[in-house]
């Protein structure tokens, strides 16, 4: 039931600090209480998803999260940090009880879905990949899927927009 051949490659090794890193990120985000740290940890586990696709071969996508969620996002939950009032922060009641639940409740979803993936037959499909695959993904973009992904920009224009006419009117009412 556990015969573990594992070829103990770098690509392996790479794999398995990235993933235990994006997993300590995840946890610290959610265990710290001052939420700069929160962000931070956010920030962390998005780096370490960035080198995970880098391992799976997706370089358009680890450039993608760096850029979007590393850049963009988390400046965005600083600012947005910085620009509220936290004058309770951190003064939360122990919960003993419910934490020990989730710890149990955690547990048993990892020993789950363990037995599950490894009791499954993945046939391995036989794709050829594009060696390019960032040149691919742009020239899909732009003759394929070209309407979405400019509905999608005036999507985005429209919210931040809207975002801009919501500020303006909170500010207003001061």
């Amino acid at each position: 039931m556990f015969n573990f051949n594992i070829e103990f490659t770098g690509e392996f090794v790479a794999f398995f600090l990235l993933s235990v890193c994006a997993i300590v990120g995840a946890v610290l985000a959610i265990n710290f209480t001052k939420v700069v740290h929160t962000a931070l940890s956010i920030a962390f586990t998005f780096i370490a998803l960035a080198g995970l696709y880098v391992v799976l071969e997706a370089e358009f996508l680890a450039f993608v999260q760096v850029l979007l969620y590393v850049g963009a996002i988390t400046i965005l939950m600083i600012f947005g940090i910085m620009m509220t009032k936290h004058d309770g922060e951190g003064n939360e009641p122990a919960r003993s009880l419910l934490e020990t639940l989730a710890a149990i409740g955690c547990i048993c979803l990892f020993g789950i879905l363990f037995f599950a993936i490894r009791n499954a037959d993945f046939p391995a499909a036989e794709v050829a990949l594009a060696e390019d695959n960032t040149r691919e993904i742009g020239m899909l973009m732009f003759t394929r899927y070209a309407i979405p992904f400019e509905l999608t920009s005036v999507l985005l224009t429209v919210a931040f927009i809207g975002a801009i006419a919501l500020a303006k009117r909170e500010e207003g009412e001061e």
